[in-house]
């Protein structure tokens, strides 16, 4: 089923469409080569928003959870992904370490790495989950909701590998996005797999720095399909050393927040867009802290600020200056069962493996939709995205909306190779 689209917004997008799957064997040639050059990320999910006439990522994450949203018929898709980057990267491995978040008492969570674990268990892996959690001191089993369970067990720290009790991984797979910065436990391992790497973590990924190699692909991709590539591309800004509890960097943030609603409103004049543009204001370490704001006047910044502060002082906290990301906002006019719905997409390795659509009734069309309240509805991507129907009218076919998202998806993790590939503290420097 294909989600309820405004259909007075559809034009663009079908000719989107249509274009993007009159190219595919380009666009398939494209990635192809593009992976010989590259590594992709080890897994990744994009959100994307289609606001029927723009269709863009929002946010790219390396570290994610929500893999028990993947309906079963998505498994085997997942686990042959698994194979081949597990081939890739330890051909001969038997044993793989899970580190999660440290949510021992979130089963929701919980039943993503039951579902990551049965993933690489089907991949021909050994697999335990362990703990870096002071508070897991011993195996702890936690029972969830649909009758599974998973142990947690502490980390055990030798001279350079980690592990648990009898247990010696060739290959440790992160599922802790290290958002409060990277623990001493992790650090200098140098004879196993640390996926993804450490520098892929919140606390020193910068997204300005992810956007600013996506807005570069998706250049490249809109050169191939013959379309502006400000259709699948969100501008954006970014401001250094803002401190909205003392308004710091207000200057900064305020020209910023002018300057790309000035270049969104040149580009809605071009296509005839009625919609009153917006930016999304949010840290540039991709933290929720400050929380995702939606701004559509620099006025409303003086809001914002007197929101922080007033939380701040509740608290008995206060925030540090940090980096803000000012990006385009991309409204999101898909509907699921009356509720405004996203698509987030699922890959491993360099395919797309499934996804879901992420369903708030309580949020507007042009607000952040990763908030509390938001459901999960799998249903959506039944259907492979690897399959399009080539000469179904655009706009008509699930398969075709989905692999169109797939493209986009898969673009944005290209992104995020070119982006760990430049931030790499370890990458050889040529001359």
């Amino acid at each position: 089923m294909v989600p309820h689209l405004v259909t007075a917004l559809t034009g663009p997008i079908n000719e989107l469409e249509q274009r993007i799957l009159d190219s595919m064997p380009a666009i398939e040639r494209w990635f192809r080569l593009e992976w010989m050059e590259h590594t992709p990320p080890f897994y990744s999910s994009v959100d994307v928003r289609n606001a029927g006439f723009k269709l863009a990522p929002v946010d790219t994450n390396l570290f994610p959870g929500g893999w028990n949203h993947l309906t079963p018929d998505m498994l085997p898709l997942a686990v042959q992904a698994a194979m081949a980057a597990i081939e890739k990267i330890c051909p001969e491995a038997r044993n793989l370490l899970v580190i999660p978040e440290n949510h021992s008492d979130n089963t929701f969570y919980l039943s993503n790495v039951a579902q990551l674990r049965r993933i690489f268990h089907m991949a021909g892996l050994n697999v335990r989950i362990g703990s870096i959690d002071p508070a897991i001191k011993k195996a702890t089993t936690v029972d969830l909701p649909n009758g599974e369970s998973v142990t947690l067990e502490p980390v055990i720290r030798g001279k350079r590998r980690l592990g648990v009790k009898d247990f010696d991984p060739c290959t440790i797979l992160l599922n802790n996005d290290l958002r409060a910065g990277v623990p001493g436990i992790l650090e200098d391992i140098h004879e196993q797999y640390l996926l993804p790497p450490l520098h892929a973590g919140r606390a020193t990924r910068r997204m300005s720095k992810h956007f600013k190699c996506y807005e570069e692909v998706a250049k490249r991709l809109g050169k191939l399909l013959g379309v502006d590539p400000w259709l699948i591309n969100p501008l954006f800004e970014k401001c250094g050393e803002v401190n909205l509890t003392e308004g710091v960097g207000m200057d900064c943030l305020s020209t910023n927040v002018d300057a790309l609603l000035t270049k969104i409103r040149r580009k809605y004049k071009e296509y005839g867009i009625k919609e009153k543009p917006f930016v999304m204001v949010k840290a540039d370490n991709g933290t929720h802290g400050m929380g995702i704001v939606t701004v559509r006047d620099a006025k409303d910044l003086e809001e914002l600020c007197q929101r922080v502060q007033v939380k701040a002082q509740s608290e008995g906290v206060r925030p540090a200056s940090q980096d803000i990301l000012v990006q385009e906002g991309v409204l999101t006019k898909e509907r699921m069962h009356d509720a405004v719905a996203e698509p987030v997409v699922y890959m491993m390795d360099r395919y797309v493996v499934g996804g879901f659509y992420r369903v708030h009734a309580g949020r507007g069309v042009d607000e952040d939709l990763s908030a509390p309240g938001s459901s999960f509805v799998p249903l959506a991507f039944e259907q492979s995205t690897h399959l399009p129907q080539p000469g179904v009218k655009p706009g008509a076919s699930a398969p075709n909306r989905f692999y169109m998202y797939g493209v986009v998806g898969r673009l944005a993790m290209l992104a995020a190779s070119y982006e760990l590939e430049a931030t790499d503290p370890d990458a050889e420097v040529y001359d």
